[in-house]
This record gives C-alpha cells, sequence and structure tokens, in this order.
C-alpha cells in the first residue's frame, strides 16, 4: 500500500468519532479503531487498523453493526472529505477491508454494502478521480477486493446493478466513468468458457446466462458510453461490450459480433448497411436466446425506423427478423424483445414501394405474431420467478419476521429480494445444489442458529419437487446395467473449443445415436475416442475400440482376404477365422469368390462392409460408426440394423444423417447443445417429442440451410428443356484385372429437364454408369456423344477425392487453382483428355486434308465457328504461318483420330462461356461460397484439411458449380451432410434449371426430387419407369413441384416422341434460320408500313411510334 506523503492540514482537529452501541465496551473499541486509522502516519498503519476494525465487527456476528456503530457514516463523511486527502485515503482502506473480509464470513453484508441505501461503491468510484494518487490507488484496491469476494449469483444480482445506476447518472467523474466499465469488463470476463474444472465451469455457464438476461439493460448503458465525449471513457466502453458480446454463445452471430460492434461504435448509414447485409447472409441455425436478440434488436431497429433506409436493405432487414423469429423458441423471450421491431416490420408492410419488400414483410410479421404467442390461450411461463420464491423465503420466515422497527424492516424486505433473486436464477438454470449457499449464509442475521440450514433444506426441497414437476423425475445412474464409459473431458480442434466438460456416459449393449449439426465435432470426438486421445476415456487394452469410417486409402492391388490376414492386429485372428468373419458380411469364399477381389475394385458399400468386418474380428467392445449407411443399399442397411441389434454384448455410438437407421438401431440419442453433450432415452422419434426442433431430421428444408445453384445459361440449337444433350448407346466396360463386365450394352440419355435417380445394389456398376456419362471413363465399346458445349457439374462418390491433394489450401484458393487458366482443371485431369501413347503417335502423323498443300502435321485447335449443322475448327498446321491456318470440319477431325483434341477445345469454349460472367477474384468467390452454404470466414481463412466433411462436400459442390453447368451429376450426394443441409441441397436441386442425375440410396432424398428412375443390376441398365415426387417430404410442402418433364431414355425401336431427338443418328444442333422473303412478301410489308405510319401521324401527340419488326405478318 501508498505511504501517505502529505500530513493533514494544521487547522484540521480529529474529533473522535461519537457512537451509539448498547454495548459500550465493543462501541468503544469500534471508536479507538477508527480513530487510529484516521490518525495513522502511513498507509500501512492504516490499513492494519482497518483489518482489526473490520475482524472486530465481524466477532459481533451481526451486519447490523456496521449502522448501530455508525460505520457506514463516517466513511462516507471521511470519502467526501475535499480538505483532507489522508481522511479520504483511509476511508477507501476501511471500505477496502470490509469488502475483502466481511462477505467471506457474512454474505449479508453484499446488501449493505452494494444494495441498501445505494450501496457504498460509488465511494470508490468517485475516488478514481481524486487528484491524490494515494487516493486513487486505495479506491482501487476497495474496488478489487470487493470483486474478488462475490460469487457468481452477487455478480450480476448485487454488481451489476449498482453499476447500471452510476454508469446511467450524469458526472463529471470520467474516471469514475471508466472504472465502472472495467469493471463490468471484469465480470463479462469472468462468465468465459475455458479449461478449468467441472465445477467452476459450470457456474461460469451460470454466471453467462444469468448475465445475459441483464444485456437488454446493460447494452444501452454501454452503447451510450462507446459515443462519450471523453476518449478515454469511450475507449473503455468500446472494449467492455467486446466482453459483453461473449456472453454469447451463438455460433451463427459470432462472426459478425467485430462487425456489430463497430457499427455500434460509429453509427451511420454505411456501416448499419453493411451490419444488415452480413447479417442477411448469416445462416442462422442455433436457437436464438435473449442475450442475441439484446445485441441484434437495437440494430435492426434502427435500420426499419430510419427514413433514409434503402429497399434493399429494408428487404434484408425483414429477411433477417423473420430468420431470427423462427429460432426464438421462447415466447416470454419473444415478447420481450419482438414488439420494439413489431412497428418498423408493420410500417414496412404497409408502406414499402416495392411488392417484393411488402411481401416479405408480411412474412415475417406471421413469422413475429406466431412466436410471441397468443396470450388468449395462455402462453404460460413455466419458469420460476421472484415473486414465487419470496412466497417461500415467507413462508418459512414466518415465525423470525415480526420486526419491532422499522428499519429492520425495510432491511429484511431488501434482502428477502436479493435472496429470491438469486434462488429464482439457480432454479431455472437447474442449479437446485446452489439454492442452500445463497440461502442460509443470509439468514444467519435473522434467525436462531442452526435455524438457516432447516430453512434453506426446506427451500432446495420445495424447488426440487418444482423441478421434478417440469421436467420429469431424473433417471437414476444406477440403473442395474453394467457402465463401461463415464468420462468427463473438454475437446478442443484447430483453435476452437468444441465441447466444455462434456460427460459422456456408455452403458454396455446399448447403441447412441450423436447428433448435432456439421461442424460441431461429431468426428473429431469419434476420431479422439479412437485414437486414445479422450481424457477419461479407458484405453485399449482395457477397451477395444474400432473405429468404422469411410477411408479410401487401402492398398488397391492385394485381395480382400490378404488385405485382411496382413494387418497386424487381425494377423492372431487366424486365416480360417477371418474368412468365416468375412463370409458372415457377404465375402464369399473360393477362387471365384468375393474374398478374392481386388480391394481397389470394391464399391463403397463393399468397403463398408469391409471395414465392420474387422471390426468383428477385433471383437470390439465399442463401435464408432461414421455415417456407416452411406455408399449401401437398402438390403445392406436393413442387414446392418439387424447386425447391430443382434450384437447386444457390442456398445455402438454412431454418426448418422439417416433419420430412419438412426430410428430403428438407436436406444439412446447424445445431442450436442450449448458445447455439453445432452442425453436423452430413446430412439430420434423419442428425442424429437422432447426437443421440437430436431424434426428437422424428418423433413427436407431449406430454413437453416438456404443457398442456391447458378443458373445453367444457354446451349446453342436447344431449344426445348425436353431436346437430348447427352446419350450414351451401347456402351459396355469391364475393369482391368475384373473377369465379369461392370456394364453390359447399356443405352440411355439426358435432358435440360432430366431429374434421374440410378439405383442398384452394391457393385451393381452404378458408378461405372455414371463415370461413362461424364467422361471419367471411356467405354470399351458403344459410344457417348453429348453436345459440344454441354457444362457437367460432377461430384464423384468418394466426394473428398476432389480436394484431397489441396488440404493445404483454403477452399477460397482451392477454387482460384481449380479455374486460374479459364479451364476447369479437373475435367483436363479426365481419361478422356489425358493423351495416350496411341493418341501421341496419331498427333505425330502428317494428314493430308486435299488441299493441294501436302502431308502436314496438326499443332493445335484455335477457333470454332458453326458450319452447317455442325462446327468446322481453325487448325494450325506445325512450323507454319498463321496465315496458313485452315478450316476443317469435326466430321473429318473425328475421322482423322483427333477425337481427343476436338473434345479438349469443346471442353475449353465450353467453360470459357460458363465463366463469361464469372470474375475470379476473392471477392467474387466468397460470395459463390457463401451461396452454396459455406461460410466466408471459412471459405477464406480455414485450410481444407481443417474443415469438416460436410465442409468438404460443399467446397467440391462448389468447384462443380463455379462454371454454371447445365448437368449436375451427383454419386451418393447424401453422404457427410447433416440435415440442415440435405434439405438445403434438395431444395435448391428442386430449383435447379438444368438436368440433374444422381446415385443415391436414400429413398427420402431420391423420392422427394426424382420422378425417373434407372435400374441397374449386375451390370444390366433397365428403365424402372416414372413415379410422382414426394411432396410431403419437403417442408414447404404448398411450394409446387418441379414441372420439369421425365428424361428421355433410348429403346430399341427408335420413336419421334420428346422433340424428335431421339434418332439413332448423331447429335446434331442447328440455329434457327431466317426465311427468305419472296418479292411479292416484301412489297405487301412495306405497304402495311406506310399505312402504320400514316395512321400514326393522324393519331394524337405523344402517340409512341408502332415498331417495324421483321417477324410481322
Amino acid at each position: 500500500m501508498p505511504l501517505l506523503e502529505t500530513a493533514p492540514m494544521q487547522s484540521e482537529r480529529i474529533i473522535p468519532v461519537a457512537l451509539k452501541a448498547a454495548d459500550g465496551t465493543i462501541g468503544d473499541d469500534v471508536a479507538s479503531l477508527l480513530n487510529t486509522v484516521f490518525e495513522a502516519q502511513s498507509s500501512q498503519q492504516a490499513l492494519d487498523a482497518s483489518y482489526a476494525l473490520t475482524n472486530l465487527l465481524i466477532s459481533t456476528g451481526s451486519v447490523r453493526c456496521l449502522h448501530n456503530y455508525n460505520v457506514i457514516q463516517e466513511i462516507k463523511k471521511a470519502a467526501a472529505d475535499k480538505k483532507n486527502g489522508a481522511r479520504r485515503e483511509s476511508s477507501m482502506l476501511i471500505l477496502g477491508a470490509l469488502f475483502e473480509r466481511y462477505p467471506l464470513e457474512n454474505p449479508l453484508s453484499e446488501v449493505v454494502f452494494l444494495l441498501e441505501d445505494g450501496g457504498l461503491l460509488y465511494l470508490a468510484l468517485d475516488l478514481l478521480a481524486d487528484k491524490g494518487a494515494v487516493v486513487r490507488e486505495a479506491a482501487q484496491y476497495a474496488i478489487d477486493a470487493l470483486f474478488a469476494c462475490l460469487k457468481e449469483e452477487s455478480l450480476v444480482h448485487a454488481l451489476v446493478e449498482p453499476l447500471s445506476r452510476y454508469l446511467s447518472k450524469a458526472t463529471g467523474k470520467w474516471q469514475g466513468t471508466i472504472g465502472a466499465y472495467k469493471l463490468l469488463e471484469k465480470v463479462a470476463k469472468r462468465a468465459e468458457i475455458g479449461t478449468e474444472s467441472k465445477e467452476k465451469e459450470e457456474l461460469k455457464d451460470h454466471l453467462r446466462l444469468t448475465l445475459g438476461h441483464r444485456l437488454k439493460d446493460l447494452i444501452p448503458i454501454v452503447e451510450s458510453g462507446m459515443h462519450d465525449l471523453k476518449a478515454e471513457v469511450a475507449k473503455q466502453a468500446v472494449k467492455t461490450m467486446a466482453a459483453l458480446s461473449t456472453v454469447l454463445d451463438n455460433d451463427d452471430v459470432a462472426n459478425r459480433i467485430p462487425l456489430l460492434l463497430k457499427t455500434m461504435e460509429k453509427p451511420s448509414t454505411e456501416t448499419l448497411q453493411k451490419a444488415i447485409h452480413a447479417l442477411s447472409q448469416t445462416t442462422f441455425v442455433a436457437v436464438v436466446t435473449s442475450p442475441v436478440l439484446a445485441l441484434l434488436t437495437p440494430l435492426l431497429e434502427r435500420s426499419l425506423n430510419t427514413p433514409t433506409t434503402t429497399q434493399e436493405v429494408l428487404r434484408q432487414t425483414v429477411v433477417v427478423v423473420e430468420n431470427l423469429t423462427r429460432l426464438v423458441h421462447d415466447p416470454i423471450e419473444a415478447r420481450t424483445f419482438l414488439p420494439k421491431l413489431k412497428p418498423g416490420v408493420q410500417r414496412v408492410k404497409d408502406g414499402a414501394s416495392l411488392p417484393e419488400v411488402r411481401e416479405l414483410a408480411t412474412r415475417a410479421m406471421n413469422v413475429i405474431n406466431k412466436a410471441m404467442g397468443d396470450d388468449e390461450n395462455g402462453v404460460r411461463d413455466s419458469r420460476v420467478t421472484t415473486e414465487q420464491v419470496e412466497a417461500v423465503l415467507d413462508e418459512q420466515m414466518k415465525p423470525y419476521t415480526k420486526f419491532s422497527q422499522s428499519d429492520e424492516k425495510r432491511f429484511w424486505g431488501i434482502s428477502r429480494t436479493y435472496i429470491a433473486n438469486m434462488v429464482r436464477d439457480d432454479a431455472n438454470s437447474r442449479l437446485l445444489d446452489r439454492i442452500p449457499v445463497c440461502v442460509g449464509p443470509y439468514l444467519r442475521s435473522f434467525v436462531p442458529d442452526g435455524k438457516q440450514d432447516e430453512i434453506a433444506a426446506a427451500v432446495k426441497a420445495h424447488f426440487v419437487a418444482e423441478d421434478e414437476r417440469r421436467f420429469g423425475v431424473p433417471v437414476k445412474e444406477d440403473d442395474g446395467e453394467i457402465e463401461i464409459v463415464n468420462a468427463n473431458f473438454s475437446l478442443g480442434y484447430g483453435g476452437r473449443l468444441l465441447l466444455s466438460h462434456a460427460n459422456l456416459r456408455l452403458l454396455k449393449g446399448h447403441r447412441y445415436g450423436l447428433c448435432g449439426r456439421n461442424g460441431v465435432g461429431k468426428s473429431t470426438l469419434m476420431r479422439s475416442i479412437a485414437n486414445g486421445k479422450l481424457e477419461g476415456f479407458p484405453p485399449q487394452d482395457v477397451l477395444k475400440t474400432c473405429f468404422v469410417e469411410h477411408n479410401q486409402g487401402e492398398d488397391a492391388e492385394l485381395s480382400v482376404l490378404e488385405f485382411i490376414t496382413k494387418d497386424p492386429e487381425m494377423a492372431a485372428a487366424g486365416e480360417e477365422r477371418i474368412s468365416a468373419a468375412l463370409n458372415e458380411v457377404g465375402f464369399t469364399p473360393g477362387p471365384e469368390g468375393r474374398q478374392q477381389q481386388p480391394v481397389g475394385s470394391l464399391s463403397g458399400g463393399w468397403k463398408m462392409k469391409l471395414a465392420l468386418a474387422r471390426a468383428m474380428i477385433m471383437e470390439a467392445d465399442v463401435l464408432l460408426l461414421d455415417e456407416p449407411t452411406n455408399h449401401l443399399d437398402v438390403d445392406n442397411v436393413k442387414w446392418l440394423q439387424e447386425y447391430l441389434k443382434k450384437h447386444t454384448e457390442v456398445t455402438s455410438l454412431i454418426v448418422s444423417h439417416d433419420s430412419g437407421f438412426l430410428d430403428a438401431v438407436c436406444t439412446d440419442i447424445y445431442h450436442y447443445e450449448q458445447k455439453k453433450l445432452v442425453h436423452y432415452r430413446g430412439n430420434l422419434a423419442d428425442f424429437v417429442k422432447v426437443k421440437p426442433e430436431g424434426k428437422s431430421y424428418y423433413t427436407l428444408s431449406s430454413v437453416n440451410a438456404n443457398f442456391k445453384f447458378p443458373p445453367p445459361g444457354i446451349l446453342s440449337g436447344v431449344k426445348s428443356a425436353t431436346r437430348i444433350i447427352l446419350r450414351m448407346t451401347n456402351c459396355s466396360y469391364t475393369y482391368p484385372g475384373s473377369s465379369k463386365p461392370s456394364l453390359v450394352d447399356a443405352s440411355c440419355a439426358l435432358t435440360l429437364s432430366s431429374r434421374v435417380a440410378i439405383i442398384g445394389g452394391n457393385g451393381a456398376g452404378k458408378s461405372t454408369l455414371m463415370k461413362l456419362l461424364t467422361g471419367e471413363t471411356i467405354p470399351q465399346t458403344g459410344k457417348v456423344e453429348k453436345h459440344p458445349n454441354l457444362r457437367i457439374g460432377y461430384i464423384k462418390q468418394h466426394a473428398l477425392e476432389h480436394v484431397e491433394m489441396h488440404m493445404e489450401k483454403t477452399p477460397n484458393q482451392y477454387l482460384q487453382w481449380r479455374y486460374a487458366n479459364g479451364d476447369d482443371r479437373e475435367v483436363l485431369m479426365k481419361q478422356t483428355r489425358i493423351l495416350t501413347e496411341e493418341d501421341k503417335i496419331q498427333m505425330a502423323k502428317p494428314v493430308d486434308i486435299g488441299d493441294g498443300k501436302g502431308p502436314r502435321n496438326i499443332e493445335a485447335l484455335m477457333g470454332r465457328q458453326k458450319y452447317k449443322k455442325t462446327f468446322q475448327y481453325e487448325v494450325k498446321w506445325k512450323n507454319m504461318l498463321p496465315k496458313h491456318n485452315t478450316q476443317i470440319s469435326r466430321e473429318t477431325l473425328l475421322e482423322l483420330g483427333f477425337q481427343k483434341l476436338v473434345q479438349e477445345f469443346d471442353d475449353h469454349e465450353a467453360s470459357r462461356e460458363g465463366l463469361g460472367y464469372r470474375v475470379l477474384e476473392p471477392k467474387v468467390i466468397s460470395k459463390h461460397f457463401e451461396d452454396i452454404g459455406l461460410d466466408p470466414e471459412i471459405a477464406n481463412h480455414n485450410e481444407i484439411g481443417g474443415l469438416s466433411g460436410g465442409q468438404k462436400v460443399k467446397v467440391v459442390l462448389a468447384g462443380a458449380m463455379w462454371n454454371n453447368p447445365h448437368l449436375l451429376v451427383l454419386d451418393e450426394p447424401t453422404n457427410f451432410l447433416d440435415r440442415d443441409f440435405l434439405g438445403g441441397l434438395a431444395v435448391a436441386i428442386r430449383e435447379f434449371k438444368g438436368g440433374v442425375v444422381m446415385i443415391s440410396h436414400n429413398d427420402e432424398f431420391v423420392g422427394a426430387l426424382c420422378p425417373e428412375r434407372w435400374h441397374v443390376e449386375n451390370g444390366r441398365m433397365t428403365h424402372a419407369g416414372t413415379t410422382a415426387v414426394a411432396l410431403d417430404r419437403f417442408e414447404d410442402q404448398s411450394r409446387a413441384a418441379s414441372t420439369v418433364a421425365s428424361s428421355v431414355v433410348s429403346s430399341a425401336a427408335p420413336s419421334a416422341v420428346n422433340s424428335g431427338a431421339e434418332d439413332g443418328g448423331e447429335l446434331k444442333f442447328k440455329a434457327k434460320k431466317k426465311k427468305k422473303m419472296t418479292r411479292a412478301q416484301l412489297k405487301e410489308r412495306e405497304v402495311r408500313r406506310r399505312l402504320r405510319h400514316i395512321e400514326w401521324l393522324n393519331s394524337p401527340a405523344g402517340t409512341p411510334h408502332p415498331p417495324d419488326t421483321d417477324d410481322e405478318q
């Protein structure tokens, strides 16, 4: 502590403190110690005397002695002594000693120090502006001592209130204002999520929750400080607002907080528009609670009520209001904030100049009314209120609250409300064990010894019973079943905290579904368990754990049996047992059986079954299944369900977006909620009954993941959506090393209106058909024709193959690399584009086109133009000047064997057309990723290697859609996607104007989108017929279905249906020719135009001149 540098003024005489005390001895001692403090010659002497005084007062066992011995009055008087700096410092030292020790011994002193008669905190804050440095230091000591001794409940209900009051009043002491803001910042920082003990983190959660409810009052106060004329005050207010914003536990808003704070700090039309635009581009998924509404409501209200707000910004604002309001699940919170927005939305609904904005405002208004609930229907607040707690306290305290003096009665009233507020928040946060801490110690001054604990226990019992009435009796953990895991842990990845002090409890034989949206850390948790890195989870030698995941890195050359037997972990099992286990999951033994097939030739479904067989051989106690139904057909999914239900000795932890599978298999659900794992008994359907927001697992909705595909653009010569643009005729293909063909004599055709699902069992040849259609593979017999300008967006079955070589790039950098030269580099890597040795020999051969110039070597194709019903290409000859370039028809070049050269040039032209309106700039790319549903922050700054599986699929999809494809080809598009993204993808496909062909075992997804199905079985493709799409699988069932016609499928006998393009000839696309008019027709047209002009001359002034057009009759 500082030493007193200046002695008191000589004219000032220290007068002994007059005390009114019942106990003369204690009164004399208190008076003596007070005089010692005020007469001390050094700060240390004053502090020692202050501690002695505090200990003496504590020994009385009552907080009323602070008033009875006039201690409070003397502190106030000394703090206000403007002539004596030593007395002001001494008053702060006394206050600091009281703050430091009294609340720990008698918590009821919090009421005296902070709530009764305005409290004492303002004295210390005011003296932060004192001219004496020692006084300022003593005042800061008192403030720090008070903050250190307050528990979490007291911070909100005892400290925040006087701070709010102090900051709201007009004062010239700006140093005190800064001190108050700093103290408020410390409260917010104490609530930040960390990695301390579970008990401390639970208290932080509670503090975050209760402080969040106060943000609606605190944010306006702090925001006004951000505009203070004193720069130091404004700077600290900004820091405080940033700290308060950490209370928002909402991942959707977290990335926008810096921009929102900038808008508050520098309010202008420009910053407001930027903030609203950023919010309008945010995909809101998490439940919106009071803290989020407290931060966003003032900005939205300002945008709605500013007369100069443009129609575009109003449109964005009402969209944000609607999206936010949809996720407000508590009508009570809605009624607190939404009435501030309702008048502005109503004004936009009635008066916006654009019909589109009025329509959006109408939708937003309907959502607001629904969220607020109907008062007449009695939407009741089931939360505990302060009045209810006061009633319980009054009942318990009835024998002890018959006060004879009015000031005692008033003090009890203040204390009762304070205790009731703390108990209310503990009850609503379900921290029922904290109730005795907030009751018993505060009643010691009012009841006989020992009674306070009885009353606290009775209050707790009452609210425990109330909690069981609201939420049901908690399931006892001692349920007679075998517990194999009970781990408490925190989990982080890439600088992000995914789970904070979560609990994972697994019982033997139970099957747990792990649910949560993409990016919350489901696969990270599974991988941590598999790698033995999860704190508290039993090691492999205690509990055998097997991670069954999609891993395509196997040695492709080995047979299935060799692959398993060469695994060091499997070697002990023996070949006979391994073969039997493989046979159990469908890998037949023998020279011609599936056990002898190369691993590289297996389809995705068989590779998953191979991973399951490996787990069986290991005799795993716990199976970790990451999207097990991906790549499995219906029969294999059913087999997996029966296998898991039959093996009751194995515990399973399952991540899946297949709602039917989770319903059929799961006995329990673990759900990610606010960085915790919350356990629910029953399957997914039972979970949805308890958590209605989980219904998104059953419907395809774009509410939480709204994105759009770019329009496909125009194909020259294609005037009808049913005109064939891609056709495959009598194609067959056999994989190298395989004795059986994967596809035999397959014929099909696609149009811009196609919505086709390719269905069939695992290994039937579906993916092979896809590869032939897209040019990934060349058919060994038959031919594949396509429109020369056709652009195809293709996502492979193992979608991550697209980006596995670019893990160190950000999504933005990956897209720049892929399209850097104006071409899609992934197209150039296809087998149909890579020059083989035969192709190189062909390129080296001189050709003679019969123009009299002899044989020459083709160097490159330089251009292309329409020629009759086909194209002709400008050929650059090797070692010859450009003036000798020659135009050669497409057919001639194909006959000469230059198919790949022509195809490469056609791809370049198609890509150039698709990229004609695309600028390869980071800003434009960010917008494209945003349209596909990937946060621009992630797209610009996160490496692909650190993204979740679902986020990587979004990167792949964005890459495929960049050049505006006409045909979207999706091989198992539902793999790795959560329900929100699956719904958004379904709606985007439904609205897409181009053709779509997909492979998927997800019947819900296919049935909602594809009226036409091609069935592939044993390499043979058949047209399985056309069915109506299931509109009821979309959440917006009232929307009209896509009206696209079904695709045209080749048949044995050519027919003239569907635009007459289904004959067996070449695909030819010709532009419409203008018919030449005869001499008589030209004369008639001239007469019509002259008469029309005369009629116009006789018409009233201002009449527009009728146009002369070429197509008039």
